[in-house]
Parts: structure tokens; sequence; C-alpha cells
């Protein structure tokens, strides 16, 4: 049987409410609910709050993961008697006076809201000694009562039930389990943007986990993302202008199927900013397999006129004055990371030309500057006559980061012998890095040849794709690719990349009309002309099954230590493997 229908009440058939002022208790509880979304939040403000107070020790105290009590204790300069009441007034801070300092603010805190936000829903209490007082006093923010209490130079803020005033903000939280996780996260992002200070986390009476104080950033990386990051990552150092980048960034074989080792900082502010993320996997773009994710920590320093951070409540997010070039200067040092191939890194040296001239490189110089992608594509794939090889000089292999040839294995394969052990080396996929990086290189900056259509293809456009298609009209011929207004709403495209024989036009030119939309135009031209070369590399590179010489195979390895990104393949598989002798010994059970 069906419910009969109600008729639901018309904006017009409501009584009009008056405007009014809303009650400080019930601001403060909306604050709240801007600020704290789960015990993380509120440690990620204390945390902040004892950062700001100088503290070189902080320690954290859960209890259900922190849904039952939080603690943080530091020993920082500590708060006056005078202004501990003060501290729980919303928008009171000692840390902005003026719409100047809020405009170049380099403190973690600044909104003055978080704990007047956290005794709205709450039970706190805040106790706090500077060094010239006798003692230390101890507020009740609900009573509003003070007395004297026992603890050194410093401030503890501790908070009760969490929620209990909101009981239906309550049920949304996880198992306490979820939530100590979320907190130790919390902490940890401090904890990788201060290796000056000591953190240490409890729960139920047990030590979690703790950083001590550490001489360098890289130490306290070590410590807190482990060894194996620092060993399966790259330096990053680079900057324009205003904005200096420094960091970590993990090799293409360290990427994650998630990205929850990602870590950015602005002026010593964990952010998630998409701009930065976008320009991290950019550098990324043929060198990581799939939909894998880049594992960094990069610490960005700019001069705070130029980022406005109270744009989210949170204060996780940012907006630069000029995001496109923060894009850039991230995309260009984290590409700089990457390029020196991991064998040249891993034995402090710089390989420079091969010693060997690459016997079956399948490709001849261009002549001409502006050599069509058709006709190189015939160049790359076309076998030359075997030309002569010399030897300038005969190193011992363990000079040379990839070793010596030793043999093929299964048509695919190059066994080579190295200072470290053995190496193998899929032959299709280094051969397909070096032709793709020679490529790149060669054409450089010309333009892609068009292939005009007989009969224009045409589409319904959208007002964004209009805009970018008359914004970037040479950019888009630069590519190939002749689109122009047909009408107030239909784009018609006339021609496209002749490389791209059998590409649906529209579809192509959709794309790239996107990417316009959203990144820098040299950019897009780069991205797109690299896509189609990486694949006709794939193509003019040795295939499996073609037997080599012993000195074509030492050819390879050399053009390999040359060239950059050899690493992994153009669609980001790796190109070789060191087998240690120690992992042999262990195979083999020697020394046992």
């Amino acid at each position: 049987m069906q419910r009969p229908m109600t008729a639901q009440p018309q904006p017009a058939d409501l009584p009009r409410r008056p405007i009014r002022e809303l009650p400080d208790e019930l601001v403060s509880q909306i604050a709240a609910g801007e600020v704290v979304e789960r015990p993380a939040s509120v440690v990620r403000e204390l945390v902040d709050n004892a950062l700001d107070a100088g503290a070189s020790q902080i320690t954290v105290k859960l209890s259900a993961g922190g849904v039952r009590q939080i603690v943080v204790e530091d020993d920082g300069a500590g708060i006056p008697r005078e202004e501990l009441a003060l501290a729980l007034r919303r928008h009171a801070t000692s840390k902005i006076g003026s719409l100047a300092d809020l405009e170049r603010v380099g403190t973690m805190g600044f909104r003055g809201e978080a704990l007047a936000a956290v005794a709205s829903i709450a039970e706190l209490t805040l106790a706090s000694r500077t060094p010239g007082a006798a003692q230390a006093v101890r507020l009740d923010a609900r009573s509003g009562e003070t007395g004297p209490v026992a603890r050194a130079v410093g401030t503890t803020v501790e908070v009760r039930e969490l929620f209990f005033a909101t009981p239906a903000r309550r049920k949304f939280l996880k198992s306490d389990a979820t939530e100590l996780a979320h907190c130790v996260e919390a902490v940890r992002r401090h904890a990788l943007a201060r290796p000056d200070v000591s953190f240490a986390i409890w729960h139920e009476g047990r030590l979690v986990t703790q950083w001590r104080a550490a001489a360098t950033r890289d130490a306290r990386l070590a410590d807190v993302m482990g060894p194996e990051f620092i060993a399966a990552s790259v330096a990053v150092q680079g900057g324009a202008g205003p904005l200096m980048l420094t960091g970590r960034v993990g090799t293409p074989d360290a990427a994650r199927a998630r990205a929850d080792h990602q870590y950015v900082y602005v002026n010593g502010r964990y952010v998630r900013d998409r701009g930065v993320a976008h320009g991290v996997r950019s550098a990324f773009d043929d060198v990581l397999h799939g939909a894998r994710q880049p594992v960094y920590a990069l610490f960005i320093d700019i001069d705070p006129e130029r980022v406005d951070v109270n744009v989210h409540p949170t204060k996780i997010e940012v907006r630069f004055r000029d995001g496109r070039e923060v894009h850039e200067a991230v995309r260009r040092a984290v590409e700089a990371a990457l390029a020196t191939p991991r064998a040249v890194a891993v034995s402090g040296g710089a390989v420079s030309a091969p010693s060997v001239a690459p016997l079956f490189s399948r490709y001849e110089a261009p002549t001409q500057p502006g050599l069509a992608l058709h006709t190189a594509a015939t160049l790359f794939a076309r076998e030359p006559s075997p030309p002569p090889y010399v030897v300038t000089a005969q190193p011992q292999y363990s000079d040379w980061p990839l070793g010596r040839a030793l043999a093929q294995l299964g048509g695919v394969y190059i066994l080579a012998e190295n200072a470290q052990g053995l190496v193998i080396i899929d032959m299709h996929a280094a051969h397909e890095r070096i032709v793709y990086e020679r490529m790149k290189r060669q054409l450089g900056s010309t333009s892609l040849d068009a292939q005009a259509l007989l009969i224009p293809a045409t589409f319904a456009a959208t007002l964004a794709e209009l805009a970018a298609a008359e914004e970037h009209a040479a950019t888009l011929r630069a590519l190939g690719l002749d689109v122009a207004p047909l009408s107030s709403q239909t784009l018609a495209v006339r021609s496209r990349p002749a490389a791209l024989a059998d590409a649906d036009p529209v579809a192509l030119t959709r794309s790239v009309l996107a990417d316009l939309a959203q990144h820098d135009a040299s950019r897009v031209v780069e991205r797109t002309r690299d896509e189609l070369l990486s694949t006709m590399a794939c193509h003019a590179a040795v295939r499996a099954n073609r037997r080599l010489t012993v000195e074509e195979m030492n050819a390879l390895l050399r053009d390999m230590e040359a060239t950059e990104r050899s690493d992994q393949c153009n669609h980001g598989r790796p190109t070789w493997r060191q087998i240690t002798l120690t992992e042999l010994d262990t195979l083999f059970m020697r020394g046992r």
C-alpha cells in the first residue's frame, strides 16, 4: 500500500524569521565544525600552538584514540597568568595584530579560534608556566576557575570527552585504532618539517612512537619515513626568484599504489595543493608505470606575501599569487633530480659520452632542423650498415656503473658484471629510452608537421573550449592542429599531426584544449610531442630475440649510463636490476 503524498510547504507559506545575532556558544560550535573534524584535528591545532611557543620537546598523550582524552605537553615559552582566560576567547591570539601581519603570517596558527572551538565541544583545561613565574597556573575552560599546579616551564592542554556536547558528531568517528592512526599521522606531518623538535606519542599509557631531535632534515626523514626512503630517493633542490624548493623524491621504483606518502610544506606548513601535486606528477610523466603514485617530501620556501594561508579553516590549503610559476618550478626541480641514471648516482661518478660508438642505435642524425616526425620515424626505424667502433680506452669493468656485458639471455635480457655483482638489463626497454631521449634532443622545439583533412571535423564546443581555441591558436598550430570557430558554438578542425594519421581529430583536439585551459601552453606542446616520440621510439627500439654481439651489448650499457632517465623505459617499466654479491651468497647459503 502506497503512502499518501504530503504537500511540502512552499517558501511563501513559511513564517518569516527575523535576522538576529547567534549566541557565542553556537558561534563557537559552528567554528568547531570547521576546525575540528576528529581527534587528529585537535592534535594538529595544539601541536601548532606548541611549535609557535618555541617548544623543543612535545609529548602527545591519548586515550581511546583521542576521543576520551588528548593531552599535549610542551616546553615552550608558556602563557602568562593574566592571559590564560583570554587565550580561550574567540579570535584572541598573540600571532597577528593587523592586516599586514595576516598577509605575512609566519606562525603555524593565527586565527585564534582553535582553543575556543575545542572548548565548546569538549572539556578543556589549560596549565601553563612562564620562565619568570613562581609556579604554573591551571584554568578550567568550563567553570573559569584557576589555581596553582605543579609543572615546569611550558604549557599543557588537556581535552576530555571530545564531542560530548554534540553527541551526533561523535557517532561519525571511527574505531579507536583508526582515530589513533590519524593522530599519529598529524604529528608525523609536523615532525617531518621540524627536525629540531623532539616528538613522542603515547596511547593508553604505552609509547606508540618517538622521534628525537635530529641534526639534519635527511636524518629526520629517515626516522619518520624509514631508511628505505632515503635509499630509494634522490635529493631535490631548485627554485625561481622568491621560491626555493628542497627535499627528496622517491625514484620511480619506489612508487606506491596509493598517494599516502606525499608531503608538501610551504614555509614549514603542511599543505595539500593540486598545482604542486600536478607539477610533481608531470615530472614523472614518462618514468612512472601505470597509475602508481610517487613518494616525496618537498619543502617550499617562498616570500609570505606571495602566498595566502588564510583560505581554509584548517589551514591545510594555500593560494599562491602565481600558481603557474610554482607549478613549473616544482616540475623542473623534480625532473632535474630524476634525470641522473641511478647507476651513475650510486657509483658517485658522472658519465660522459660512451667510449664505444653506438652499434645498434638505429638512427642517423637529421641534417635538417625542421625534420618532420614521420620522416624521423622512418630514419629511426631504418637499419644502418654496421658502423665501425673504436674503443678509446679499456677501463676495468668496475669503473663502469653498469659493468661489462657477459651474455644475452632468452633473446630479451643482457647479463653484465659490475663491482656490486650481477646486472640484468631489459635490452628493448633500455634502448627504447635511449632512442626516445635522442629524438627529443634532436627535434628540439620544432613544430609538428600537419596533415590537412579533406573534410573539416566539427563539434559543438563549450565556452571554455572556444576561449582556449582562440587564446592558444598558435600553440595548436605548433601541434599540427588547425582549429578555428565555425560559429558561436562550433569549432572546426582542419588538420591534425601527420604522425597521428589515424587519430580522431575531435577527441584529440578536445583533449589538448582541456590541457591548455589548465596548464602552461609550452608544457602542453612539450608533453604532446613527447607522447608521439615515445610511441615512435618504442617501435624503433631493438626487438626481442635479436642476437647482439658483446660489443653491441657493451655499447648499449655505455649509452644507458650517458642517457637521462635511463632507469625506466618510456612507459615507466624498469630497464635494469642489480643483484649484489651478498644476495647471491644468500641464495647459495655461502658462509653458513
